[in-house]
């Protein structure tokens, strides 16, 4: 029997939630090893030893050890094409090609702006720390932008790769989610295809069992 993957970090990180998204999309058997980063476990020579900047996710699969969320999430389909959706990374060079755009797209222009609004409105209320009203507007400001070009996207096709959901919109969940319960998440309510898109991403079944780990565990 093939030994569990091992993923390292707090299911609250929207790094490690892609991660995990993807494991139950593929049905990978996998186990969590929680980190605490208060404590900086992170950055003890052990876990730096699978992840060198320290950070999270880490990832382990027998003998090898991955780092970086959206490497980690291809590594896991291209690992296991025959395990469950199969066409979470495509099935040819074109559909790959086009989620490879598009994850492009969310990690260059998606996730910046999105990022710190997660921060600002989401963790730092939560750390005690003064949000920054200046940098809420301008990344509000961009990610509407960036927002408007994926409603025109998605008003042509079901999902942004094309009519299969894929990587290029699970790679979106995290940051979304968090999104969603703040004033920001009147940027996806208001745009009619961004809203359709994200509501049937979101009440998945795989992501809505990574969101019920991370309400059961810290």
């Amino acid at each position: 029997m093939a030994t569990p993957a091992k993923v390292y970090g707090p299911t609250l990180s929207t790094a490690v939630s892609r991660v995990l998204a993807c494991l139950v999309e593929k049905d990978v058997q996998f186990q969590l090893i929680p980190l605490n980063m208060s404590k900086g476990e992170h950055k003890k020579p052990d876990f730096l030893k699978i992840h060198p900047f320290g950070q999270v996710p880490a990832f382990e699969d027998e003998s090898i050890s991955l780092f970086e969320s959206r490497a980690i999430c291809r590594y896991i389909c291209e690992k296991h094409p025959e395990k469950g959706n199969k066409a979470l990374y495509g099935t040819n060079p074109l559909a790959k090609a086009s989620i490879d755009q598009w994850l492009e797209a969310e990690g260059q222009s998606f996730n910046p702006p999105s990022s710190v609004l997660v921060f600002q409105l989401a963790f730092a209320p939560r750390m005690k720390i003064k949000q920054d009203e200046g940098a809420i507007n301008l990344n509000g400001e961009k990610l509407a932008k960036v927002l408007d070009v994926y409603d025109r996207r998605l008003g042509e096709s079901r999902f942004l790769a094309g009519d299969e959901f894929s990587l290029a919109d699970l790679s979106h969940l995290p940051n979304t989610q968090y999104l969603m319960s703040t004033e920001k998440g009147e940027l996806f309510t208001s745009r009619k295809n961004v809203s359709r898109w994200w509501s049937e991403i979101s009440t998945r079944d795989s992501w809505k069992q990574v969101v019920d780990m991370q309400k059961n565990k810290n």
